[in-house]
């Protein structure tokens, strides 16, 4: 099973190279991601990432719906880990 973490795009660099760029935000951590695969991304937008590549666009309501899903799971490992 994989886990894809939604997160929104803050920044695009534009240089011309390989693989393209971006940088998202994660609930305030910020990392560089690969958006090769969302050629038409752009800033503002919510993005699916695994291993560090956007693999699709989500819109803002199922990006938040996915965030508080992981939230509960994580919630719920931790009171089993007690």
């Amino acid at each position: 099973m994989c886990l894809a973490i939604p997160g929104k795009i803050q920044k695009i660099d534009d240089a011309d190279i390989s693989p393209r760029m971006a940088e998202v935000n994660f609930d305030g951590v910020i990392k560089k991601i690969c958006i090769d695969f969302i050629p038409d991304i752009r800033v503002g937008e919510y993005v699916l990432v695994h291993v560090g590549y956007a693999l699709n666009k989500v819109n803002e309501n199922e990006a938040r719906n996915q965030l508080k899903a992981i939230s509960e799971a994580e919630e719920i490992i931790r009171k089993k880990m007690k």
